[in-house]
C-alpha cells in the first residue's frame, strides 16, 4: 500500500533516433526457401481437393508442368514456347522454375494438353481456376471458352462443347497483369519491390482442375447460420443443361460427428431450389469458437425420383458476431453472446519460394497452427485473398479472420488518400466498377466460412473512395458480419468499427456510440536474423532489435500495455506481423518459417490475460483529457534529482495540462508549449493500490521520459507522434 505517491514526468524534444544498421544476408534475393519446397515436384504440386466446402468425388488436377512464353502484349499467340513452368506457382517465383518478371507491356502465355472425352447423358465438363492474376483469356482446342478479370476469386468455364472427339485436347491461356500501372486490385504487389511493397505476382497462382458434373448440378451453396433462432439456412445455385429439367428434389443431411442430426427433404422444382434458402432447425446447436471450433458436416443431394443426380459434401459452423455494450459502458465484440477481445497478427500471406502460393498444404496450415500456438485468437488477412483451403484450416483449427479486400491503386496515381484528408477522392468509374465487382465476388465466395467475422474494404486510404456507400453496400451484401471501412487513417464515421494504426503503439481512441474501437495495426518490432533473410541489405522494422532477448523484452513492454487499453474500451488489436516478408523483418517468424522468434509459452501467458472479462477502470488521478489538471512546470534544466519524490519544485511554475505544441482539435484547451525542453511534475495520493496500475499518456512529441518516485518507467520514442491517440503504460508492481 502506498499512502503518498508522486508522479514525475520529463519531456525532452529530440529528433527521432537513427535506425540501427541492417545486417547483410547470407542469401541473395529469390534464393531463400522454406523446408516444404523440397517436397514440391511436377507430380505433386498442391494435389489436395481445392474446394473443401463443396466437394465431389470425381475431379482431375491440372497442376504440374505446363509450357510458358512471355511475349509483347499486342503479339499473337506464340507457336514456340520459352520452356516449362510448374503450375500453380507464379512465374516470378522460384517454385515455378522460371523466376522471370512479366511487365504490363507483356502477355504471359500457358499451354498444355489434357485427356478428356465428352461426358455421357448430357453431362458437362467444367474447367476451374482457383485464381489467376490478373486478366485471363482461355481457349480449348482453339475455341475461346471465356475471359476473366480479377486476381483473387475463383472462376469456372463449361468447356464441353469445345472438347475434341478423340479425347486429346489443348488448353491455351493468355494473361495480362497491370500490377501497379493501373487502378485495379493488386494488394502489395509492385513492379519495383521496396519496403512494405513486395514482388509482383503474375498468372496462375492457385489450382487448375477439371470436374465432370451431370446435366443438372449444384453450382454454389450458400450457408447462413442463425444462432438466435437455432437454425441454419441453406441456399443453392443450380446449373441446368437439359431440355426437361423438372422433377428435382433437394435432400440435405447434417451430421454432428458420425451421427445424422437432421435429414430434410425439400420437394421443390429446380427454380424454387435455386431461389429458396429454407431454414433448418437445430436442436441445441453446438456453437463454433476459437476454443471449440466445432463443425457440422453437410451433404446435399439433387434427386429425381430415387436417383441421385448430383451430390456435394460441405460443412458449416454455428456462430454469431455482434457489437454490444458491456457492463462498464464500452462497446465490445461479442462472439456467440460473450464479449471476447480479439488479438491476432497482420498476415501478409507471402512465401519466399512461392510468393503468393504456399509450397504445400502443410505449409499453408503451419502458419495458422503457429499463430494459435503463440496464443492469438484472430488473424487479419492483409490485402490478399487466400486459397479456399487456408480458410478451411482457420475454420477447422479455430481462428477468427478479418478479411481485407486487396487494395486497388496505381503507383503514384494520386489514389493514396492522406491520413488527414477530410474527403474521399473521386474514383475512375471503370476502376470503381471493377473494384466493387471483385469485392462482391470475394464476399460471396467466402460467405460460408465461420472463421470470417469482419470485412475490411479499404486499408489506410489505399484506393479509398465513397467510403460511406461502400460500407453500406458491404453490409447489405452480408449483414451477418461486421464491416471495418476503412482500417486506419481515414475514418469517415461509418461502418461498425473505428480502426486506427500506430507504430509501435499501442494507442487508443474512443469510437463513440454504436461502434467499437480497435487497433488495426501496431507493433512492428523487427529482428533481422542472419541466414534467414531475403537478401536485401535494406532489411528494416518499425523498431529493430538484434537478439531474441531484446525483442522479447520490448514485445512484452509494448504488447503488455494492451491490457490497460482494454479497460478503457479497446475491443481488438492486430500486431504486425506473422512473418518477415522480403526486406521487412517485423515477423514473429522468419520469412523461411525456420525460426519462431519469440517463445510460445511466454506469449501465451501474456495474451491469455486479454481474453478474460474486460476489466473496469478506476481513475486514481484524473487526466487532462476530460478537464485541465495542474502541473508544476519548468523549461530550465533542473538538478539531476529532479525526478525524486522529495525534490523541492516550489520554484517551478504552475500550469494546466494538456501541454500542446500547437492547435489540436482532439484535446481540451490547456497550455500552449511552443518550443524547447519541458519538465513536468505532479503529485497524487493513493489510499489503496489496485493489483494493476497504468498510466494513460498522450504523446505529441518524439521522445519522452517518464518517472515514478524517481524510478525511470519508460523512455518513449515515437517517430511519428499522432494528434489523436492515447497510450497506456502498465506500471511495475
Amino acid at each position: 500500500m502506498w499512502n503518498s505517491t508522486q508522479l514525475t514526468m520529463g519531456v525532452i524534444v529530440l529528433a527521432a533516433a537513427a535506425t540501427a544498421p541492417a545486417q547483410e544476408s547470407s542469401t541473395k534475393p529469390g534464393q531463400l526457401a522454406t523446408r516444404w519446397a523440397e517436397d514440391v515436384s511436377s507430380k505433386n504440386a498442391l494435389p489436395e481437393y481445392p474446394r473443401p466446402q463443396m466437394q465431389r468425388e470425381g475431379w482431375t488436377n491440372l497442376n504440374g508442368e505446363w509450357e510458358y512464353a512471355i511475349r509483347p502484349r499486342r503479339q499473337a499467340a506464340p507457336t514456340q514456347f520459352d520452356g516449362k513452368i510448374l503450375v500453380p506457382f507464379p512465374v516470378e517465383s522460384q517454385l515455378s522454375g522460371v523466376g522471370k518478371t512479366v511487365t504490363p507491356r507483356q502477355h504471359l502465355w500457358y499451354r498444355r494438353s489434357f485427356q478428356a472425352n465428352k461426358p455421357k447423358d448430357n453431362g458437362r465438363l467444367l474447367l476451374h481456376f482457383g485464381a489467376v492474376d490478373w486478366q485471363s483469356t482461355i481457349w480449348v482446342n482453339g475455341k475461346q471458352v471465356g475471359e476473366h478479370s480479377g486476381g483473387y476469386d475463383p472462376f469456372t468455364f463449361d468447356i464441353t462443347d469445345a472438347l475434341a472427339n478423340d479425347g486429346t485436347n489443348e488448353l491455351l491461356i493468355s494473361v495480362w497483369d497491370p500490377t501497379d500501372s493501373q487502378s485495379f486490385a493488386r494488394g502489395k504487389q509492385v513492379g519495383e519491390p521496396r519496403g512494405i511493397w513486395y514482388t509482383a505476382v503474375t498468372g496462375i497462382w492457385q489450382t487448375v482442375w477439371l470436374e465432370e458434373v451431370p446435366e443438372a448440378s449444384i453450382a454454389a451453396v450458400k450457408i447462413t447460420p442463425d444462432v438466435d433462432s437455432k437454425s441454419v439456412r441453406i441456399g443453392l445455385d443450380l446449373r441446368i443443361h437439359s431440355d426437361s429439367p423438372g422433377g428435382l428434389t433437394r435432400w440435405v443431411t447434417i451430421r454432428a460427428g458420425n451421427s445424422d442430426v437432421i435429414l430434410k427433404r425439400f420437394r421443390t422444382n429446380e427454380t424454387e431450389i435455386a431461389l429458396s434458402e429454407p431454414e433448418i432447425a437445430l436442436d441445441e446447436p453446438h456453437l463454433w469458437s476459437p476454443d471449440d471450433p466445432f463443425l457440422y458436416d453437410l451433404t446435399i443431394e439433387l434427386r429425381r425420383g430415387n436417383q441421385v443426380v448430383d451430390r456435394v459434401d460441405s460443412y458449416f459452423g454455428m456462430r454469431k458476431i455482434e457489437i454490444r455494450e458491456d457492463d462498464h459502458g464500452h462497446n465490445r465484440l461479442y462472439l456467440n453472446g460473450t464479449a471476447l477481445f480479439q488479438y491476432g497478427p497482420l498476415d501478409q500471406g507471402w512465401w519466399p519460394d512461392g510468393l503468393y502460393t504456399a509450397p504445400t498444404d502443410e505449409a499453408l496450415r503451419y502458419d495458422i497452427e503457429v499463430t494459435k500456438d503463440l496464443g492469438f485468437n484472430m488473424i487479419r488477412k492483409h490485402v490478399k485473398v487466400e486459397p479456399a483451403r487456408w480458410y478451411y484450416w482457420c475454420d477447422k483449427l479455430g481462428v477468427l479472420v478479418w478479411q481485407d479486400m486487396p487494395s486497388a491503386m496505381k503507383r503514384n496515381g494520386g489514389e493514396h488518400v492522406a491520413a488527414d484528408s477530410k474527403e474521399d477522392p473521386e474514383r475512375d468509374p471503370e476502376a470503381a466498377r471493377q473494384f466493387e465487382s471483385e469485392l462482391k465476388r470475394m464476399i460471396d465466395w467466402l460467405h460460408n466460412h465461420p472463421s470470417i467475422v469482419m470485412w475490411v474494404p479499404f486499408n489506410e486510404g489505399w484506393g479509398q473512395y465513397d467510403t460511406g456507400r461502400i460500407a453500406d453496400v458491404v453490409k447489405s451484401w452480408d449483414p451477418t458480419r461486421l464491416v471495418n471501412c476503412p482500417s486506419g487513417w481515414t475514418d469517415r464515421g461509418v461502418g461498425d468499427v473505428l480502426d486506427f494504426h500506430n507504430y509501435p503503439g499501442p494507442t487508443f481512441e474512443s469510437a463513440g456510440p454504436g461502434r467499437v474501437a480497435i487497433l488495426g495495426e501496431f507493433g512492428g518490432l523487427g529482428w533481422p536474423v542472419e541466414g534467414h533473410l531475403w537478401g536485401s541489405n535494406r532489411n528494416w522494422g518499425y523498431r529493430t532489435y538484434y537478439s531474441r532477448e531484446e525483442l522479447l523484452s520490448h514485445y512484452k513492454e509494448v504488447v503488455g500495455s494492451v491490457a490497460g487499453l482494454i479497460g478503457k474500451g479497446l475491443a481488438a488489436a492486430v500486431y504486425t506481423q506473422t512473418t518477415d516478408v522480403e526486406g521487412e523483418v517485423n515477423g514473429l517468424l522468419t520469412y523461411d518459417r525456420e525460426m519462431v522468434k519469440l517463445p510460445s509459452e511466454e506469449l501465451q501467458a501474456l495474451h491469455a490475460s486479454f481474453y478474460g472479462p474486460a476489466p473496469g477502470f478506476q481513475e486514481l488521478a484524473p487526466a487532462s483529457a476530460n478537464e485541465p489538471q495542474d502541473w508544476r512546470v519548468t523549461q530550465e534544466k533542473p538538478g539531476s534529482n529532479w525526478a525524486d519524490a522529495s525534490f523541492n519544485d516550489t520554484g517551478w511554475e504552475s500550469a494546466p495540462g494538456p501541454f500542446v505544441l500547437g492547435e489540436n482539435a482532439f484535446l481540451n484547451q490547456g497550455t500552449t508549449w511552443k518550443s524547447g525542453d519541458l519538465w513536468l511534475r505532479r503529485e497524487f495520493n493513493v489510499d489503496e493500490l489496485p493489483t494493476h496500475v497504468g498510466l494513460q499518456l498522450y504523446q505529441e512529441v518524439r521522445t519522452a521520459e517518464i518517472y515514478l518516485n524517481g524510478q525511470l518507467l519508460r523512455n518513449l520514442e515515437e517517430p511519428r507522434p499522432t494528434k489523436r491517440h492515447y497510450q497506456f503504460i502498465e506500471l511495475p508492481e
